[in-house]
């Protein structure tokens, strides 16, 4: 038998985060069916190891900003599912006070940045929060995620070139799921390799299997240490697949059901259960008992959301940024 890449507690830890994600995911779009969550939703099912090998890979204060596709980086980030579905109701205890929703998580405490409702608006902001680490003489880099469909916003070149030149500890992550927000990447450049776009740059690239826990950590790792030892920023590319649409309001009529279940024969969850069940890490009876505690957390979260409050409307002039000098136009 081979012997496992990484060890049994990487495994394990691997497959409850995935497992979390996508049952936390699973009821978030029934949630949304009974309309406790309003407005867009952008569910993580399928690109789980994404945030799974980064979390295996990231170290203490090291700083995650992503899209608006984020309940599974916020959950991989620390922050509990009690508090991510009060954000997704719009509550009080939500991560965001329940002032930001489905696609603005945030948490200081959890070193996560988001959560941006604007395509590609985070790019700049994750070059922004290295320049900070940078300076302030850390160690730490961020890890800046963005889809297929935000690589194509003139922020992204514009940030690439400064990182370059500042030299940032940053890591730029494209999660590369084919299709945007429902237009494949075949019909929108003649890149096919988005990783390539890096070379226009000088800045290292490659191209990581997304499916993979394993090789989404080695990518990690590997970029994360270029970041920390002062050699500037890596782009990385992964490529992943969502199993759902776009938002909770797509059909996906533009892909056939032979490539979905073509992608779900590679599940990150089945492959990373297959190999702790071969290794004997854990039995099939302690990932039935694991699942189960799973689905109590997160059925928990839904009655801990529903019990929590809306924001009272003072709410609305707390958490808003207020220059000290206030632009007066005389």
């Amino acid at each position: 038998m081979a012997k496992a890449k990484h060890t049994k507690e990487t495994y394990i830890d691997w497959y409850r985060l995935m497992l979390l994600i996508r049952r936390f995911e699973e009821k978030s779009a029934q949630m949304y069916g009974q309309n406790k969550i309003r407005g867009f939703c952008h569910l993580y099912i399928g690109q789980e190891a994404v945030v799974a090998g980064m979390a295996s890979a990231k170290q203490k204060g090291d700083k995650v900003i992503t899209a608006y596709r984020d309940h599974g980086h916020a959950l991989a980030m620390g922050i509990t599912a009690n508090a991510v579905m009060a954000e997704l109701f719009g509550r009080i205890d939500g991560c965001s006070k329940g002032k930001g929703g489905s696609m603005h998580m945030f948490s200081k405490e959890h070193d996560f940045f988001g959560g941006h409702g604007i395509v590609g608006g985070q790019i700049p902001l994750g070059a922004g929060i290295a320049l900070a680490e940078q300076y302030n003489g850390t160690d730490n880099v961020c890890f800046c995620y963005m889809g297929d469909g935000a690589v194509r916003q003139g922020a992204l070149h514009e940030t690439f070139n400064m990182a370059m030149v500042w030299n940032l500890p940053v890591v730029f992550i494209c999660e590369n799921n084919n299709y945007a927000m429902g237009t494949s990447v075949e019909r929108t450049t003649n890149v096919l390799d988005i990783y390539k776009i890096a070379s226009g740059f000088d800045m290292p690239a490659e191209q990581v299997d997304g499916m993979s826990c394993e090789a989404v950590h080695e990518s990690m790792e590997r970029a994360a240490k270029r970041g920390r030892e002062g050699k500037g920023p890596t782009f990385v590319e992964l490529k992943t697949y969502r199993y759902r649409g776009h938002s909770m309001s797509d059909p996906a009529k533009y892909r056939t059901k032979d490539e979905v279940e073509a992608y779900q024969k590679i599940d990150p969850i089945e492959v990373v259960k297959a190999t702790i069940l071969k290794n004997k890490y854990m039995t099939q009876k302690e990932l039935d008992a694991m699942d189960e505690e799973i689905e109590k957390e997160v059925a928990n979260s839904v009655e801990f959301a529903d019990n929590s409050p809306f924001p009272d409307a003072s709410e609305l002039y707390t958490d808003v940024y207020e220059t000290e000098y206030p632009f007066i136009v005389e």
